[in-house]
């Protein structure tokens, strides 16, 4: 049976075998890593996973112009799945681009309803933060994630052109 746990440097061969399977330059939704982050190492992942975890933490000052985010990795049986991430405010690249919430799903996990299932438990951890309505962005090709987001009572907004190409805008009211 499938958890959402907070990322934990104890998962870090597991994560990195997820990181591997998507293969280089693939872009991992849901798991909040930036260009410059260094996780092959121990202390660079878990540097990483430190920065992953202050980011939903309230006592913890925020960067300039970062918003918290709560991330979550999908895990089963000690196996990193995928990830999802959800900014607590929507900042003006959100808005424009990205969305709040942001998932993947490791290629040889998909097609199970992880990501389904995973999107249903944090828009419950997005309620219990007071939010009233949630942004979620998909690629216009990828049917699949649309999908999912409607599963999960997403209403397309509009197809628009964004500066990462053509995106799906839904709206989730909570």
């Amino acid at each position: 049976m499938p958890e959402l746990v907070a990322p934990t440097v104890r998962l870090r061969a597991a994560w990195l075998e997820a990181h591997d399977e998507w293969g280089p330059g693939r872009h991992e939704d849901g798991f909040g890593l930036r260009p410059t982050d260094e996780v092959r190492s121990p202390d660079g992942f878990a540097t990483w996973v430190t920065w992953l975890t202050d980011q939903s933490d309230p006592e913890n000052p925020q960067d300039a112009g970062r918003g918290r985010c709560t991330y979550r990795w999908i895990v089963e049986d000690d196996r990193v799945l995928g990830g999802i991430a959800l900014h607590h405010e929507l900042d003006d690249y959100l808005l424009r681009v990205a969305g709040q919430i942001g998932y993947g799903i490791r290629p040889s996990a998909r097609r199970r309803g992880l990501a389904s299932w995973a999107l249903g438990r944090i828009l419950a951890e997005a309620r219990a933060l007071g939010l009233g309505r949630v942004l979620l962005v998909c690629e216009a090709g990828n049917t699949a994630s649309a999908r999912t987001i409607e599963r999960q009572g997403g209403v397309l907004e509009e197809v628009r052109d964004t500066e990462l190409g053509p995106a799906r805008r839904y709206w989730i009211t909570l």
